[in-house]
């Protein structure tokens, strides 16, 4: 079974970048996240995770449509 809630560190290790840009991604809202428990440790849903994954992957696509450079 996995687990619905992602820490930071998970974000950052699925997406390959680091922590610190998970925390940009979620101050600009492009991750939704939530600060659980007493320390108010940031994470996010699985779900919402790969929502943003595949936002991402429609934005490469349409930059190769329109032959734009990565």
């Amino acid at each position: 079974m996995s687990l619905r809630f992602l820490t930071v560190k998970d974000d950052a290790d699925d997406l390959a970048i680091l922590e610190s840009q998970v925390y940009t991604l979620v101050k600009k809202g492009e991750v939704p996240a939530i600060q659980v428990g007493p320390k108010r440790v940031w994470q996010t849903e699985r779900t919402r995770l790969e929502e943003y994954i595949e936002r991402q992957y429609a934005v490469g696509r349409d930059a190769v449509k329109r032959a734009e450079p990565f």
